[in-house]
């Protein structure tokens, strides 16, 4: 429901409603409530857990017992009115129960997870929203539960600070105002359009796409269940016996029987599926390889990744979980390469790699998956070995070759490709020793996913290779520009540049980076071209890393530039946040100093004060200035907010 339409709220403190009229609010507003919920709860427990979980939060919502002011029958509810004492207080308890769940209140699981709605051999799912809504779905991610249900009322709810800040305070947030400051900066800069969004299929849990989980594993669930059952007693006569009458037991809890993990219950996807689907990722992957029939080795990969023993070597990528798939995972790969058995396995939110060479431990890994696309899904390392990296290409590759970013006007090399998808090694970027080269894979899609479409990937050192975009120059009077594959050839000769800084984000679970050209300006004393960049580096689990750079036409081919700012853990240079001003200072060829800034495309002023002043229109400034001079930098924007410089 719109934020516009919802009725007002009132102040969640007051009297316990009677239960009646409580129930009756809560069906009333159900699947209201229930969004909302499943917008605080944590991301990380997945869509499917989520779902389950944000229905068990409002239907925990009612209270305990009936309250003793209501007391006889209670009346029918009338038409909505602008006092609703009921919904105050449900929302209130939804808010804190939801906000206690990521909080780790241990107490407080135990007492409503029995209770959760229970689905046996289900997946539930919210429907796929667009581009935007997985943005906001990574960028609420990174955020405490706090400011994502402050972000949720003040744009979902329509809520004022003042009764957002008092709802937060009862439902338990230790700093309302703080929460309330922060979710401020979320979301597109459009208010309306952020409630749009959290308004979307995208986070509506209930209007849900059910899939199955595991067939096969519950028919052997089914058939073994006597035969657990009589375990776990025998196991239980033996174990007391051995501890003797009245013993206590070690572990301080019941055996509990788990259940084997069968190789049989691998989902696997018709070979096809890509062809007929609106959804391309690794969920249309097929299985493939020389050994997807062998089950001693399917089965050895999934006890590893069931209960990992301590001879199997587990790495993950940052804020990546190492647990066991909730459901049967889905099978992509199980072959033989460079000399070890490798197995590749989906649950929907991971990659997992499991890997056995003669002699040595076994390797398994783990990366972030959820929400890939055509471009983030389209290869997995299969292999790193001193002879290059080896990739599993995706079905929907046509074409795949190699070039050097270090090299941009050379042209690309074809990359052989086995008929399962198995790629020639490639040379791996110099993560560590001098940068000398840096190969990228360059794919080309299949025509039945999209004409013409080219993209680059390269290697950080993950399971995902890394997609590499680039949004060039604004334009005169032309829309705001979306990032774009990096194949033509001023993409290129940006990357170039900045190829080797890459590796600062090495091993950091990067999904994406961005080189944005922002601003180009025509330097003083006709010293030519600047351009002023911000490359953008987006993690799988939502937080990002801008890095702000000026380019004189000086810049040497393979140097990035001067370094302005790094910012860790921003929306700098997002959908999100697409207002930027940077300076610096700059030498002229005839030695004088300059102080030099440049905004973004909504910048329509820039002004200095301090011991340099200058005030100019435009979104470039350049204005003489001893390098021991102070200055303080501010843009004007066509929004009419005021933007200060990024440090």
């Amino acid at each position: 429901m719109p934020a516009s339409q919802r009725e007002r709220h009132p102040r969640p403190a007051g009297p316990v409603p009677g239960l009646g009229q409580a129930e009756a609010t809560l069906v009333e507003h159900y699947p209201r409530l229930v969004r909302l919920a499943y917008l605080i709860l944590p991301p990380r427990l997945g869509r499917h857990r989520r779902v389950l979980a944000a229905h068990g939060v409002v239907q925990s919502a009612l209270p305990a017992r009936p309250s003793p002011a209501r007391q006889g029958p209670v009346p029918v509810p009338g038409p909505r009115s602008e006092e609703a004492p009921a919904l105050g207080w449900i929302l209130r308890r939804v808010v804190g129960n939801a906000l206690s769940y990521e909080h780790g209140a241990a107490r407080w699981r135990r007492a409503v997870r029995p209770a959760l709605p229970a689905v046996w051999g289900l997946r539930l799912t919210p429907r796929i929203g667009g581009a935007e809504e997985l943005a906001l779905e990574q960028q609420l991610a990174t955020v405490p539960a706090a400011v994502r249900a402050a972000f949720v009322l003040r744009h979902l709810e329509g809520c004022t600070p003042d009764v957002a800040a008092e709802l937060l305070a009862a439902a338990g947030a230790p700093d309302p105002a703080a929460a309330l400051r922060d979710a401020e900066r979320l979301g597109p800069r459009d208010g309306s359009r952020a409630g749009a969004l959290l308004d979307s299929v995208e986070f509506d849990p209930c209007t849900v796409q059910a899939r199955p989980t595991d067939l096969l594993r519950r028919r052997h669930w089914r058939r073994g269940g006597a035969a657990a059952a009589l375990l776990v007693a025998v196991m239980l006569t033996v174990g007391q016996s051995a501890r003797g009458p009245g013993a206590p037991d070690p572990t301080g809890r019941a055996a509990v029987a788990i259940p084997s993990v069968d190789a049989a219950a691998l989902m696997r996807a018709p070979a096809d599926a890509w062809q007929s689907s609106s959804r391309i990722d690794f969920t249309v992957w097929p299985a493939r390889g020389a050994l997807t029939g062998d089950r001693a080795l399917l089965d050895r990969a999934l006890r590893a990744w069931a209960r990992p023993g301590p001879g199997v070597h587990v790495s993950a990528a940052p804020r990546t979980g190492t647990g066991p798939p909730a459901a049967a995972p889905q099978l992509l790969y199980a072959g033989r390469a460079d000399d070890a058995d490798v197995v590749l396995l989906y649950d929907g939110e991971r990659v997992v790699r499991y890997a056995q060479t003669a002699g040595r431990p076994p390797e398994l890994a783990f990366s972030r998956a959820d929400n890939a696309d055509v471009t983030t899904a389209a290869a997995l390392v299969l292999t790193r070995t001193g002879r290059g990296t080896r990739f599993l290409l995706a079905p929907w590759v046509a074409e795949s070759t190699t070039r050097d970013l270090l090299a941009p006007d050379t042209p690309a090399r074809p990359l052989h490709t086995a008929d399962d998808g198995v790629s020639d090694a490639v040379t791996p970027p110099g993560l560590g020793g001098p940068c000398s080269n840096w190969p990228a894979l360059q794919l080309r899609s299949s025509e039945r996913i999209a004409e013409k479409h080219a993209f680059l990937l390269t290697d950080l050192g993950g399971l995902s290779p890394v997609h590499l975009t680039y949004t060039p120059p604004p334009g005169g009077g032309a829309p705001a520009r979306a990032p774009r594959e990096a194949t033509s050839a001023a993409a290129l000769v940006s990357w170039a540049h900045t190829a080797c800084a890459l590796r600062s984000t090495a091993g950091g679970g990067v999904r994406a980076v961005n080189n944005w050209v922002f601003a180009q300006q025509q330097l003083p004393e006709g010293a030519g071209t600047a351009a002023w960049l911000c490359s953008r580096a987006d993690t799988w689990n939502g937080p990002g890393r801008a890095v702000v750079r000026f380019q004189p036409p000086t810049t040497p081919a393979r140097e990035p530039g001067t370094l302005i700012a790094d910012a860790r853990d921003t929306s700098y240079c997002s959908r999100f946040n697409q207002h930027i001003l940077a300076d610096t200072r700059w030498s002229s060829p005839s030695g004088a100093p300059y102080l030099l800034a440049a905004g973004s495309r909504a910048v329509t002023r820039i002004s200095v004060t301090g011991q340099v002043r200058a005030d100019v229109t435009g979104t470039t400034l350049a204005v003489k200035a001893a390098p021991d001079r102070s200055a303080r930098l501010s843009a004007s924007l066509s929004t009419g907010r005021t933007l200060g410089a990024v440090r």
